[in-house]
């Protein structure tokens, strides 16, 4: 291993003890620091940004024996859920572990292999990682689920998914763009969105307002839903056209005017996201906060001719041109709050509030000259 100096053998850390509510969340100063492996980068953290993801891993979600919403059981935990398939991988969770899938800090050592010149870079990091799983198609690492993310002061992660970023950007607005930004381009170059008219669900939310964004700078008009209250918020991120989430879609819109639905919500309101769908149109989700199960017509599946699409894996250039958007200047995250990482149960209270726009996001203690 390559360091630049004495770096702690011990750090801070949140661990997530078991499925279930806050309290399994578990503040430590005396958690072990990682070492690189080869091929791996050391990266002192300096901001993490808070995600569904982290509540739906903490409380088991994933689990085909969970079909409510991630807001039943977000603080509280579910009762009963069966930990052998609670994961993004479908199989049972390591515990205890470190969640966050939002990072940027800089690189302050690196394993063999790896490139000692990239110590001193700040970076972000992929958080659906390919290197794990030797690049085969449609498999995944999730990290902050499979492997330890962002929780903390230092994560070990491999060097070819740590990207470096030039910009004026505080850690705060990087630590928002991994996850969050990467699975709302991630739907767009799925679906190859380009200058059409798209809705856009939940799009006050980290992905919904990252998705607003990246939707306008493809072209798109852009219809968002959303609560009444953060409708301003949402009109000047860019959307043309902001509905309440409450209303009757197709009453307020009209029959088959979309051409591409991007939905991060799914539950009751969803067979009405097809009906605004026009002929031919796309439907793609990488989400389910107001609940997983939803009825499907077939009918209007197939006499509209309709694409459903499902969208979690990543090509390699929906990341790289997250950097070069950011290196461009063509996109900027709104972080509506940040929190020190001790503060991380009142993060995710406020989180699931959801009374905010944009990204909460956590901020590690600095870490002090000599070993801990």
């Amino acid at each position: 291993m390559t360091q630049p100096k004495h770096l702690p053998s011990t750090m801070t850390a949140v661990q997530l003890t078991g499925h279930g509510g806050l309290d399994q969340l578990v503040y430590r100063d005396d958690v072990p620091a990682p070492t690189p492996k080869p091929g791996e980068v050391l990266i002192q953290i300096n901001a993490a940004g808070i995600n569904n993801t982290d509540i739906n891993t903490r409380i088991g979600w994933y689990s085909k024996s969970v079909e409510g919403a991630t807001e039943d059981g977000g603080a509280g935990g579910i009762d009963a859920v069966d930990d052998s398939d609670a994961s993004w991988s479908g199989v049972p969770l390591g515990l205890p572990r470190i969640q966050g899938a939002d990072i940027c800090g800089h690189i302050v050592a690196v394993g063999d292999v790896a490139d000692a010149a990239r110590i001193g870079e700040r970076v972000i990091v992929r958080s659906m990682m390919r290197y794990y799983s030797d690049y085969r198609p449609y498999e995944c690492t999730t990290i902050g689920s499979e492997i330890d993310g962002g929780f903390a002061q230092f994560v070990a992660v491999a060097s070819k998914e740590t990207h470096a970023v030039n910009c004026d950007w505080s850690d705060a607005e990087l630590a928002s763009i991994p996850c969050a930004y990467s699975t709302a381009e991630n739907m767009l170059h799925r679906a190859q969105v380009g200058a059409e008219r798209v809705l856009i669900t939940g799009a006050s939310g980290g992905v919904g307002s990252a998705a607003v964004q990246l939707a306008k700078r493809r072209g798109a008009t852009v219809v968002a839903v959303c609560s009444p209250a953060k409708s301003a918020n949402v009109l000047a991120l860019g959307a043309d056209q902001v509905i309440d989430r409450n209303a009757d879609l197709v009453a307020e819109l009209g029959d088959s005017c979309i051409d591409v639905v991007l939905d991060l919500v799914a539950g009751d309101q969803w067979p009405s996201l097809l009906e605004l769908l026009r002929r031919g149109g796309r439907y793609i989700t990488a989400g389910a906060i107001a609940g997983p199960l939803v009825t499907l017509d077939v009918r209007t599946l197939y006499l509209k001719d309709l694409s459903l699409l499902g969208s979690t894996f990543q090509d390699d250039v929906v990341f790289e041109n997250l950097v070069s958007y950011i290196e461009r200047n063509e996109i900027r995250p709104v972080v509506a709050k940040t929190y020190p990482l001790a503060d991380i149960a009142q993060a995710q209270t406020d989180f699931l509030a959801k009374k905010h726009t944009g990204k909460l996001v956590l901020i590690p203690p600095v870490v002090g000259d000599t070993a801990a």
